[in-house]
């Protein structure tokens, strides 16, 4: 089995609704994603995936979707009025957590590619994880 990393850097701000803490107030991430590419057999070019096409599709959908942008829960009250000062605003149907954010970037990647799993790196110490195949997954 072979797999392949490729790791996609941005920048994202965020707050999460009903937390008793400081995630509660607005504040922002240098995050990392890694992208699991996995493969029993090699293309004609001997390789699972070229790096660059895994780049080029998931980083490009990355900084247009996520990129200096503010993540927020759709009910946040913050929406409107960041909106209204033309600030880009991405929302969830949950909170905006790590674990959020890595399973948005899966479901985008995996139609595009033999994506087995995506890591989100809040901080530098501190990683989120999304694969499918739990209870709730659907076949």
């Amino acid at each position: 089995m072979f797999e392949l990393i490729q790791t996609i850097e941005f920048c994202y701000g965020h707050r999460l609704l009903n937390y008793a803490g400081k995630c509660a107030y607005l504040h922002g991430h240098n995050g990392r994603a890694e992208v699991i590419v996995r493969s029993a057999e090699l293309n004609e070019l001997g390789m699972v995936e070229d790096f660059r096409k895994i780049k080029l599709v998931v980083k490009e959908w990355v900084d247009r979707e996520f990129d200096h942008r503010m993540l927020l829960h759709r009910d946040d009250p913050l929406v409107e009025p960041l909106r209204a000062h033309g600030e880009p605003i991405v929302t969830f149907d949950e909170n905006p957590t790590a674990e959020a954010i890595a399973r948005r970037i899966y479901e985008f990647a995996a139609r595009q590619l033999p994506v087995v799993e995506v890591r989100l790196w809040e901080t530098p110490r501190a990683c989120a994880i999304f694969r499918p195949g739990g209870a709730s997954e659907s076949s």
